[in-house]
């Protein structure tokens, strides 16, 4: 078995070889820009009419979405609803029975050095024997070539990837020995080493120490601040109005999309929801806390 179908959870999250995105220059990290520009109004993401099943479960439905550039966005929405799914849409990994996806404008396949993206901790075999450093240099090799060695400038990216993201110091550690949260921090560095434009992330804090929790959280705005899209796949709803600035709704069926503050509401939280009235009580009581008119937004830059 290759280091590659180790990482590669199955059904395949992390894409094949041939669809992981490459930076544009491998030595730019955070502060370079994907080659490229897209045109003026056109969105990071555009879904027509997208309906997806597995076998003959229908898991999406219909789904019309248009994700701005330059903002974090939340999927949220109870299990099964089709969350992950969506991300795996966006990428290409399942094939849709109706509809299409454009990624600035153009299909997946045109804009995959576009496109960095990090799977869930869980889906991925973590006692393959290798270290942090190379599992994030392997979001070097879409430029460096499946068949030829990285270099040491390709290294030395993908060390100050590890240390954006705080843990350079464990860059030789074999995965397998990180906790939790220092496995997440590897999966967005070698998200970093892509040096993407959009980002999709499939629970990037699920069960995560607080510390891990805010470092994530500091590194998805500095990645907005220089004028990156980040989605992200988010179960904690009580979080959604401090971390986030706009929300997708989803159960199946889109039930809402668009900024925190229109959107994000016990309306549309029991629309999407139901009768879950546990959860839909603290999301309301996080609401309300969120929007005290002698308080500001926490989290936000």
């Amino acid at each position: 078995m290759s280091l590659f179908d180790s990482l590669r959870p199955v059904p395949a999250v992390v894409p094949a070889p041939a669809d992981i995105p490459a930076p544009a220059d491998p030595a730019a990290g955070l502060s370079g820009d994907p080659a490229g520009t897209p045109a003026a109004g056109v969105p990071a993401v555009e879904v027509h009419d997208l309906t997806v099943a597995y076998r003959t479960q229908p898991v999406l439905w219909d789904v019309d979405l248009r994700l701005p550039e330059g903002r974090l966005i939340a999927i949220v929405g109870p299990n099964g609803a089709g969350k992950s799914t969506l991300l795996k849409a966006l990428l290409g990994l399942v094939r849709p029975l109706t509809g299409w996806v454009q990624i600035f404008g153009e299909p997946y396949a045109r804009r995959r050095s576009w496109v960095g993206y990090v799977p869930q901790r869980e889906s991925v075999d973590w006692d393959f024997p290798t270290s942090a450093l190379d599992v994030v240099t392997m979001g070097i090799y879409g430029r460096v070539g499946w068949l030829r060695r990285p270099s040491r400038h390709h290294r030395e990216t993908a060390l100050a990837c590890l240390d954006k993201v705080g843990i350079a110091d464990l860059a030789d550690r074999q995965i397998s020995q990180l906790s939790g949260g220092q496995q997440q921090r590897v999966f967005l560095a070698r998200a970093l080493a892509q040096d993407a434009r959009l980002y999709l992330m499939d629970e990037p804090f699920a069960g995560v120490d607080a510390t891990t929790e805010r470092a994530i959280l500091t590194l998805l705005q500095e990645l907005r601040a220089t004028g990156r899209t980040v989605v992200a796949v988010h179960h904690d709803l009580q979080t959604v109005a401090q971390y986030f600035d706009d929300v997708v709704l989803l159960n199946m069926r889109l039930v809402a999309a668009g900024p925190v503050s229109s959107t994000f509401t016990a309306d549309n939280l029991q629309r999407t929801y139901g009768g879950r009235l546990t959860v839909l009580t603290q999301a309301t009581e996080a609401l309300l806390r969120e929007r005290a008119p002698d308080r500001e937004p926490a989290g936000r830059s």
